[in-house]
């Protein structure tokens, strides 16, 4: 098939962070599966001078490629729903969306993009319910992966460089959990933004995972509120470690008990207290380890690689796409220059975004002030305003084009 990935190429939109993990991973399964695939980059602000021109893009493209599947990664409101229309009414292609983070992203996001495409792929396995009360019957629950490409054998702990290992940013309750570590005596390497040691490179993560006795995950979303509290969710680590060789040892979260055995594939940690009791046994107890990182390992290679949930997804959007009805075959132009019309900004607009970005300069600085102001007024437009954050007229994608990447910069 013919292919087009709408995706980022780089994390956050930015070259300097690397290359984006859905990028890194979806791409080359596609690619094993034997498809003809090009990629659209919709994050990188840079590119286009607004919204307007990312969508007339994207639109262009499917056009004069004329792909058969459409797959996009949407981080916030960068693809109108408009646009969707105009591709579903197309008929062109069949149409599906991964959501990230569906465990706290879907009461601001999934639930007013879902109805908008053939397809809808979630990996929260808890919201199922929630789109089936909403209306919408075209979800398929899949899961993160391991990239099959890169799948190792374990090491014995005996050969391990590294006692206990941490590959991720720096935030939320993560330095609580290391501290707490630290205060027993354990050393952890920790690697990625935030941290001392800086970043690792991309090619570098999975020899340290298997380099390590003990792989932590962290299954927190990273910040929590009395408007949105803490959640946990199976983070695509949880693969990687057991794909790569590795002993993963994972904060719970829930659902993670229907893709491994917890105790005899990895193992899971709640509290403080119970991570360091864990750490310590594995570290007393390597012939343990060794076993528990092998049946993980040859459970990450039958079931859990990229190249499986890939033609799980293609098979089910192809279907889906299949019982809706038949497209014009053409783009309508003609809707999407309804569409850009409303995507203005009046001087009463600009004054908004001036004022907002004034009122959070005292609290996080000039230079973060537009960023916090875009989140702010995102957080009341999802809020009171649903669905229409998410269209042309949304009012944070006309004030903060260049600020809008995604719901964390971290």
């Amino acid at each position: 098939m013919k292919i087009l990935l709408v995706t980022s190429r780089y994390q956050y939109g930015d070259p300097a962070r690397g290359e984006a993990y859905e990028h890194q991973n979806f791409l080359p399964a596609l690619l094993r599966l034997g498809h003809d695939v090009q990629v659209f980059d919709h994050a990188l602000r840079s590119q286009y001078t607004d919204f307007i021109a990312l969508n007339r893009a994207l639109l262009e493209k499917v056009e004069t490629w004329r792909p058969q599947a459409i797959l996009f990664v949407q981080y916030l409101y960068e693809i109108w729903t408009e646009t969707w229309d105009i591709l579903r009414s197309s008929g062109i292609a069949a149409t599906a969306n991964w959501a990230t983070d569906d465990s706290w992203k879907y009461p601001q996001a999934s639930r007013f993009l879902a109805p908008h495409l053939d397809a809808f792929v979630t990996t929260a396995r808890e919201r199922a319910s929630d789109y089936a009360r909403d209306g919408y019957d075209r979800v398929l629950v899949s899961q993160w992966a391991a990239d099959a490409a890169r799948l190792q054998a374990p090491l014995p702990s005996a050969e391990c460089q590294y006692d206990v290992s941490f590959i991720g940013q720096r935030y939320g309750q993560r330095p609580v959990f290391i501290r707490a570590l630290e205060r027993a005596g354990i050393r952890v390497e920790c690697f990625g933004h935030g941290w001392p040691r800086g970043s690792v490179a991309g090619e570098n993560i999975a020899p340290l995972m298997r380099q390590s006795r003990i792989s932590l995950n962290f299954s927190g979303q990273g910040y929590a509120s009395r408007f949105l509290p803490q959640r946990r969710q199976v983070k695509a680590r949880v693969f990687e470690v057991p794909g790569a060789g590795g002993f993963l040892l994972s904060e719970w979260a829930p659902a993670i008990d229907r893709y491994y055995r917890i105790g005899e594939e990895i193992d899971v940690f709640r509290t403080e207290e119970e991570l360091v009791s864990k750490v310590q046994y594995y570290l007393r107890n390597p012939e343990v380890r060794d076993a528990c990182a092998r049946r993980a390992s040859e459970r990450t290679a039958q079931e859990h690689t990229y190249d499986a949930r890939m033609r799980e997804l293609l098979e089910f959007t192809v279907a889906q796409h299949a019982q809706m009805p038949a497209g014009t075959g053409q783009i309508d132009w003609a809707s999407f220059r309804e569409a850009l019309s409303r995507h203005t900004v009046s001087p009463l607009l600009q004054m908004l975004r001036t004022s907002l970005t004034g009122a959070a300069r005292p609290f996080v600085g000039k230079k973060r002030a537009p960023r916090a102001a875009r989140r702010f007024l995102f957080e009341l437009s999802w809020r009171f305003l649903g669905q229409g954050t998410y269209a042309a007229n949304g009012l944070p994608g006309r004030l903060f084009y260049h600020e809008s990447n995604t719901l964390l910069k971290r």
